[in-house]
C-alpha cells in the first residue's frame, strides 16, 4: 500500500513539475522569440548627463538577458527596442517656512520603440518616466546622482519590461 501511495505521489507530483515548466517566475513571456536587440538610447533631452544613454542602455540589455533566455544581437532581433531619452530634468518639490526648496525631484522620460518581428501586434511606441527625489541641500553628483539613476533607471527599464514582454 506504501509503494502505490509513493508511486502515485510522485507521478502527482512530477506532473506538476513538469506543467510549470511553461512559465517563467519573471512573468516574461517571448513567444517563439530567441534573440533581443536593444539599440543605442540617445540622450535629445535638453539637459545631458554624459553617462545616462549607455547606463540606460546597458541596463535594458542586462534586464532582458537576467530574466529572459533571449541572445542578445547587434542586427535582426526577434525583438527589437530602439529610443532616445527626451527629457532629464530637475525641479524643486517642496517649499520650507523660508520659501527656499526643501527637496527636489529629477526626472527622466524615456521614448521607446518596440518591434516584435514574430508578432505585430505587439509593437509599440510609448514614453516611459520616473523620478527621484533628493534634498535640496545635495548636490546632484556623486552618491547622489548614483542613487537617483539606480532608481529611476530601474523603474523605467522595469516598466518597459512590463509593458514588452511581462503578462501581468
Amino acid at each position: 500500500m506504501k509503494k502505490i501511495i509513493y508511486i502515485l505521489l510522485f507521478s502527482v507530483s512530477s506532473i506538476l513539475f513538469v506543467a510549470c515548466g511553461f512559465y517563467s517566475f519573471t512573468g516574461g513571456d517571448v513567444g517563439q522569440a530567441k534573440t533581443i536587440q536593444v539599440d543605442f538610447f540617445q540622450n535629445q533631452a535638453q539637459l545631458i548627463e554624459p553617462t545616462l544613454s549607455q547606463q540606460f542602455t546597458e541596463e535594458l540589455r542586462d534586464l532582458f538577458i537576467r530574466q529572459t533566455n533571449l541572445t542578445l544581437v547587434n542586427t535582426n532581433g526577434d525583438l527589437y527596442f530602439s529610443g532616445e531619452i527626451t527629457s532629464y530634468r530637475v525641479a524643486p518639490m517642496s517649499a520650507t517656512s523660508d520659501q527656499t526648496s526643501a527637496q527636489n525631484r529629477l526626472t527622466i522620460t524615456v521614448n521607446v520603440r518596440y518591434i516584435n518581428t514574430l508578432d505585430e501586434k505587439k509593437d509599440f511606441e510609448q514614453s516611459f518616466s520616473f523620478y527621484s527625489d533628493y534634498a535640496a541641500t545635495s548636490q546632484l553628483t556623486g552618491g547622489v546622482l548614483e542613487a537617483a539613476f539606480e532608481e529611476i533607471i530601474d523603474r523605467i527599464t522595469q516598466d518597459i519590461f512590463n509593458a514588452s514582454v511581462g503578462k501581468w
